[in-house]
């Protein structure tokens, strides 16, 4: 992004070139008044039944990440307050690849989708929308142990190996996501794209750790719930920001189980209410059993474990060796013995670094054909090879200008001269040599002197396999690019006209100017626009409380009273409405 704007918040300033490339403009010029009047009626419910059910710093924490009741919160204001504990705040476009997701929180960034859901989905909509991800994330990352846990599960989740079907997963959920937000998406591509959805959910094969960790994620930081099985208080974002299931979810039939390393056997569908929920004591248990699920994880165990999955996973993947040397490409192929890796090989573009920083000369465009090299010590000797010293160096002819032949333990043979050698924190990662020739133990060859120079990896043990390049900055030059956009309306002069009704409605409460106004906004409604109940119910509210036109409140409420009997699916909505009419939210306690 050339226009990169960090909002002169640190932690967004310092996110990478790849993550940059998700960011899109919060455009908050195209929200339109109902859009605004969605985002008001869903805070102010949410403020009105979470104050008793949310984790306690729900509310306050309202106002530490710049939100407010009355508009939908603005990127700047937002960055504004979350700076002052310590994390920042972007806009995507829609949901975006899990790898992705977890480097921005591990980057102490909230991503946050641009756009609002439309009013016929206020309850709950299976997209990301700035109400899910502002309202749902942003309060309580107030909670110090509880933005710890955030930013430490991005760490491991930025981490975490990830299966092709992951990638066809996202694509169908994204999809079925975006069709379902679309005011005129034909009802026959919402059932095909949820047919793809239930399909790859059917056919993901062993689940990969991206997809166990994404299950811990959603039962944590989308659905969790704190304290004790009787009286549990919501924390997860997904509850938090739906009205819908913030109420349903303490009822008697949604299970309520303690959260285990044993939680990760559960898996979730994104388009269905929660059947059990996963109550912990402490945000400090919410790390524990990320710890003993990471521990099992490839970049802790590495070897043949972590190299299998790299090879499954067909995607860019880094082998950290013992020496610190990190082979970042995919993985194709790997020699074991005795279920210990004895030659790895990567196929395409290859890098090699240290510390996640690339070594000079040694990117994708050097090995641009990929990289093969032995693990393991040389035969008859307890040390490492990557610990000689200089004499047991020049004891093997291991010397630059000297031919040398390496006999490894494993049977591999490297026969060639010496060109160079590489060193870093005190250990040996790489000798180059010429006119090189690689054996295994069969006499099958590996590597001929006519492919020119060949660059050893040096390293007794594989450490670490995780997914991704080391140095992601000079490797990924292109973010994954998702298949499908998000949908952006275009409005037709009837529904521009509806928008100025809910505009003047707007301007009436917050300027406290002629009432009478409102006569005529309801005149216009019941003409022109006789299916929408929203706006109505704000003219109520405002007649309401300013004891103001006592006959046009009483039509009002006539015709939504009307609405619950002919539309029962609006009778949570309506009545929830006229509750918040009688029960107005303490607006001092949420906004600036």
């Amino acid at each position: 992004m050339s226009d990169f704007n960090d909002f002169n918040n640190p932690q967004v300033a310092a996110l990478p070139t790849h993550l940059k490339q998700f960011i899109v403009d919060q455009h908050y010029e195209h929200y339109t008044p109902v859009d605004h009047a969605v985002w008001r009626y869903v805070m102010r419910q949410n403020y009105s039944y979470l104050k008793d059910v949310a984790y306690y710093p729900y509310i306050p924490g309202l106002e530490k990440a710049g939100l407010t009741i009355e508009k939908i919160p603005n990127l700047q204001e937002m960055n504004d307050a979350l700076a002052k504990i310590g994390w920042g705040a972007v806009t995507v476009d829609g949901f975006i690849p899990p790898a992705a997701f977890m480097e921005y929180q591990a980057y102490r960034v909230l991503v946050i989708a641009a756009d609002i859901r439309q009013l016929k989905h206020i309850e709950y909509t299976p997209a990301p929308d700035i109400i899910h991800e502002s309202a749902g994330h942003a309060p309580i990352i107030a909670d110090k142990d509880y933005h710890q846990y955030l930013s430490y599960f991005g760490s491991i989740g930025a981490r975490a190996m990830f299966s092709a079907q992951d990638f066809e997963l996202y694509e169908a959920i994204r999809a079925l996501s975006i069709l379902k937000e679309m005011p005129d998406a034909d009802p026959k591509a919402i059932e095909a794209a949820e047919k793809q959805v239930e399909y790859c959910q059917e056919n993901m094969g062993e689940p990969s750790e991206m997809a166990l960790l994404s299950r811990l994620h959603w039962w944590t930081v989308e659905y969790g719930l704190i304290g004790t099985l009787e009286n549990p208080k919501i924390y997860g974002a997904g509850l938090l920001s739906s009205i819908g299931e913030s109420s349903t979810c303490m009822a008697p039939n949604v299970k309520k189980l303690w959260y285990s390393p044993e939680t990760v056997n559960y898996s979730y569908d994104i388009t269905k209410p929660q059947p059990q929920l996963f109550v912990t004591p402490t945000f400090q248990n919410l790390i524990d059993v990320l710890e003993q699920f990471a521990d099992k994880m490839a970049f802790r165990v590495g070897g043949n474990y972590g190299l299998q999955k790299a090879v499954e996973s067909k995607n860019i993947c880094t082998a950290v060796y013992s020496s610190g040397l990190q082979v970042s490409g995919v993985f194709t192929d790997k020699e074991i013995n005795k279920d210990v890796p004895y030659f790895i090989k990567t196929t395409g573009p290859t890098a090699l670094a240290y510390r996640d920083k690339q070594l000079p000369g040694h990117g994708k465009d050097y090995h641009k054909d990929g990289f093969s090299s032995p693990v393991g010590r040389l035969a008859g000797y307890a040390k490492a090879l990557e610990d000689f010293d200089e004499a047991e160096l020049n004891n093997m002819d291991i010397v630059i200008g000297r031919t040398t032949t390496l006999d490894f333990e494993s049977g591999l043979t490297i026969k060639g001269k010496v060109k160079n050698m590489t060193s870093a924190g005190g250990k040996i990662q790489i000798i180059t040599f010429e006119d090189c020739t690689v054996t295994d133990a069969d006499g099958s060859i590996l590597f001929k002197p006519e492919w020119g120079v060949y660059d050893m990896a040096v390293g007794d043990k594989i450490v670490s396999v995780f997914c991704g390049a080391a140095d992601k900055e000079a490797f990924e030059t292109i973010a994954y690019q998702p298949k499908t956009n998000t949908h952006h309306p275009v409005y037709d002069s009837k529904t521009l006209a509806l928008h100025h009704l809910y505009q003047q409605v707007r301007e009436v409460r917050t300027n406290h100017t002629d009432y009478s106004i409102l006569a005529n906004v309801w005149r216009q409604l019941q003409l022109h626009h006789p299916g929408d109940w929203l706006c109505a119910l704000e003219i109520l509210e405002i007649l309401d409380h300013e004891h103001a036109l006592p006959e046009t409140a009483e039509q009002i409420h006539t015709f939504l009273e009307n609405r619950i009997i002919a539309e029962p699916e609006l009778k949570k909505l309506i009545t929830d409405g006229f509750y918040l009419i009688q029960h107005p939210v303490e607006q001092k306690l949420v906004t600036h």
